[in-house]
């Protein structure tokens, strides 16, 4: 049986190529997010072993009793390191904020840039790739990616602003390679020599002190020695230690890199395993007077169920081998477009096969394979041996039975309970779960119930065919209904991928809408003016400046602080009333606000136990709630007070920002120069539109969008080679019909477009039930975001992935029907 499996394998080499892609693809992907994952990891670790080689050891300080400050090392304690006996060098490093200035003469990014001390000497861990570092207080270096960005080069001058905000200017002499940090590749990096990094950033330590041993003194003697000087009030580390520790952190990171994109891999397997139940179901429909004959000349049951299985197995083996080697060069591909992008991540490490990576992809690829093709092994045990004296294969016809459709109905009705469930939950994480969880159970229903609706689905989908292709369109769509099982298998493939991209459409079309509405409640204005620091402040000029321009018809300044109301901390603040600028609140009305009341957002009501009406007490004075405003709606998150009360509760309180709404017929250019121009003086004062902010919203929404459905892709990919595998194998297995038809005058290329629409019907199948499935789930999957939800279903969108499938359908048909007109009628009907 062993060599006949075998025989029967390299006979059909057409068959085994079809029936191994989808495991093929499958299995790559899995294995790519190894490699891609792994290869990460290890260029971290190398990189952190590099860093590990130029210190022997690292003193770090605990953490102190204010949480806000973050612990420094201080002078004194850089003495005292150096003082231990067997340190031959010790230098603090110093981290805080150092703006920078762009070419614009404002702060440059959305962060401010960081100051760091660049040390010399053997404890320099800075790669400088350009130039030299800076050796003079006058001379300073700047990260690759910031330079590039901003347009800088070595030799410029550069100005950057101290902690009291004074601007400094350096001649660039270098640029600098910011490796594993995430935090510098963030924000930018300058660099300084130490003494000029503790003047320009205004730090009173130092983040970590690294030290060098002296020769012949040994890492873990010296960390011991350093230990016991500065007993239990730092942490001190080895190299090596240190070097592991940042490594492990790292690992956290790369570790739901590789969740994410395994659940990409399982949605892969999952459509993977339903095309080879369909390929395994097909073939032994198709070799039931093969195996009758064997059973004929005595193999036994057991012989032709192991027949089967090993052919799977052997399936698995081959396409698990080469879907490794696959993944390898998915790897290794999506490493050379992170390396195009300048992600902040090392790249430049090889890529190669980790033995985990190997195991899991034979292991994973081989039990898929097997599993799926076990039904079918086991329907092929029941071939009777007078089978092999007929001349043609009997069909077998379908029966939904009584056991399916309970089976089916509770399925379906348990998931529609659990996703209600989910919806009727406050917005959150467990309703998400909830919805999730109801939309796999529901979709295990519509698995079971798939065969009893695609005849009256096929209906649906091929009543335009039928009308319009005449008999090859009428035949067609016969065609894809006369084996419900085999034709609900094939389409409930592709209806994953169509379900879930369908989802993920609905899901961020609904967020992009329900956001934008939120700016628009939020900053309901034409600019905003803010500075780049969050505890900066905007000064009181620039919105008294922008009060006289004409061309401005509000200008709203909000003004915010913290107090402590009922034991907790609470910001309070105030805003500009104006006419033009309408803040609508959720409950009660804003005629109503002045001094002596005040306006809550609704969260922060929640928290402190206050209503409509109720009185609560803020620096002294009692103040009445007249208003409960949206979170997202109201300028100041938490409290607001008339501007008279809160001048005379926090007076001199700057400005935290300014709203700014243009007079209706001003261009755009105009009002924009006329912001600009007040806020010029200031270079940490910022003006951005609306408009940028909703961009760089669409801009990261699309980017993601993008990404998921190049990673569904790969499922709706796998599901197109099923339907090819299944025209493809339903050719063979048609041969003496399609041959007369062709006798009774069908044309070769009505043959091909029967085939085709054949195809096409299947495709919209799937299609329909994943998008009718996808707009539904997505729906309630919407509900768990926000209470105030604006659902919105892209139907552009969702008409296209109903086009596109149909379409991918017919040319999966394309082979298969070349295959079929190209056989010869006398000899397809002597065959048969």
């Amino acid at each position: 049986m062993f060599k006949t499996t075998l025989a029967g394998l390299l006979a059909h080499k057409l068959r085994l190529l079809l029936t191994s892609l989808a495991i093929t693809l499958g299995v790559g992907f899995i294995a790519g997010t190894f490699v891609l994952t792994d290869t990460i990891d290890a260029g971290f670790a190398q990189k952190f072993t590099a860093d590990a080689a130029k210190l022997s050891v690292a003193v770090l300080p605990k953490g102190g009793d204010n949480p806000k400050e973050s612990p420094i090392l201080s002078a004194d304690d850089l003495a005292k390191v150096r003082r231990v006996e067997g340190v031959a060098d010790a230098q603090g490093l110093v981290y805080g904020t150092a703006p920078l200035i762009g070419k614009n003469g404002k702060v440059a990014g959305s962060r401010p840039t960081m100051g760091i001390s660049i040390p010399e000497g053997l404890l320099n861990r800075t790669v400088i790739t350009l130039g030299s570092g800076p050796k003079t207080e006058a001379e300073a270096v700047l990260d690759e990616a910031t330079a590039k960005t901003r347009g800088f080069k070595v030799g410029d001058t550069i100005t950057v602003l101290d902690s009291a905000k004074a601007k400094h200017e350096f001649t660039l002499v270098g640029l600098f390679d910011v490796g594993v940090n995430q935090e510098l590749a963030f924000s930018g990096a300058v660099g300084f020599t130490t003494d000029t990094a503790r003047r320009m950033t205004g730090e009173k330590g130092f983040r970590e002190i690294d030290v060098l041993a002296a020769d012949g003194v040994s890492n873990v003697h010296l960390r011991d020695s350093i230990d016991a000087a500065f007993g239990s009030n730092h942490t001190v580390k080895t190299g090596k230690q240190f070097a592991d520790d940042l490594a492990a952190a790292n690992n956290m990171n790369t570790g739901f890199i590789t969740v994410a994109l395994l659940l990409f891999g399982l949605v892969a397997m999952f459509v993977a395993a339903l095309v080879i139940y369909n390929t395994f179901n097909i073939l032994v429909a198709q070799r039931t007077r093969e195996m009758a004959l064997l059973r004929c000349i005595g193999a036994t049951r057991k012989q032709v169920f192991g027949s089967i299985v090993l052919e799977s197995a052997v399936v698995g083996v081959l396409s698990s081998v080469l879907g490794l080697l696959i993944g390898l060069g998915l790897g290794a591909g999506a490493l050379a477009v992170l390396g195009a992008m300048d992600a902040p991540i090392p790249t430049g490490v090889g890529v190669s096969l980790a033995p985990r990576t190997i195991a899991v992809g034979l292991v994973t690829g081989i039990v898929v394979t097997v599993a799926a093709a076990l039904l079918p092994a086991r329907a092929a045990t029941r071939v009777a041996p007078i089978a092999a004296l007929r001349m043609q294969v009997e069909e077998n016809t379908f029966r939904a039975g009584v056991l399916r459709m309970v089976f089916a109905a509770l399925f379906l009705l348990a998931g529609t309970a659990v996703t209600a469930l989910g919806v009727a939950k406050d917005p959150g994480q467990d309703a998400l779960i909830a919805v999730m969880a109801g939309g796999s159970i529901f979709f295990l229903g519509v698995l079971i119930v798939a065969p009893v609706i695609v005849k009256p689905m096929s209906a649906l989908a091929g009543w335009l065919p039928a009308r319009l292709f005449g008999v090859p369109g009428r035949l067609a769509v016969d065609n894809s209904r006369r084996n419900p099982k085999r034709a609900a298998t094939t389409t409930v493939a592709l209806t994953v991928g169509v379900t879930l991209m369908t989802l993920i459409s609905v899901i961020t079309t609904t967020t992009r809408v329900t956001v934008g509405q939120q700016l628009d409640q939020q900053f309901p204005v034409d600019y905003m003016i803010a500075t780049q620091e969050h505890d900066s402040t905007v000064p009181r000029t620039v919105a008294e400046e922008l009060r006289s321009k004409p061309e401005l018809a509000a200008v709203v300044a909000v003004r915010e602080t913290q107090t402590r109301i009922k034991g907790q901390t609470v910001r309070i603040g105030t805003f500009t009333i104006d006419p033009a600028f309408k803040v609508t609140p959720t409950t009660g009305s804003m005629k109503d606000f002045g001094p002596g009341t005040a306006a809550v957002t609704s969260y922060v009501a929640k928290e402190l136990g206050v209503g409509l009406g109720d009185t609560l007490k803020a620096a002294g004075k009692n103040y009445r709630v007249v208003a409960l405003l949206s979170d997202q709606a109201s300028p100041v998150y938490g409290v607001s007070l008339s501007e008279r009360d809160f001048e005379a509760a926090f007076p001199n309180t700057p400005d935290k920002q300014i709203l700014v709404n243009a007079k209706d017929g001003v261009a755009a250019d105009q009002s924009r120069r006329i912001v600009e121009a007040a806020a010029e003086p200031y270079p940490t004062v910022l003006v951005e539109s609306t408009r940028e902010v909703r961009g760089e919203f669409d801009k990261a929404l699309d980017m993601m969008t993008m990404i998921i459905t190049g990673l569904l892709g790969l499922a709706v990919l796998i599901s197109l080679l099923g339907i090819a595998n299944t025209l493809s194998l339903s050719v063979h297995e048609r041969t003496r019909e399609s041959a007369l038809l062709r006798a009774l005058g069908l044309t070769r290329p009505q043959l091909r477009r029967m085939l085709s629409i054949e195809a096409l019907v299947l495709g919209l199948i799937g299609a329909l039930v994943g998008v009718a499935l996808g707009v539904a789930f997505g729906w309630a999957a919407t509900q768990t975001m926000v209470s105030d939800v604006i659902f919105r279903a892209p139907v552009g969108q969702i008409l296209g992935f109903v086009a596109l499938s149909g379409l991918a359908g017919v040319l999966a048909a394309v082979l298969p029907g070349r295959r079929a007109a190209k056989a010869s009628i006398v000899g397809s009907l002597a065959s048969s």
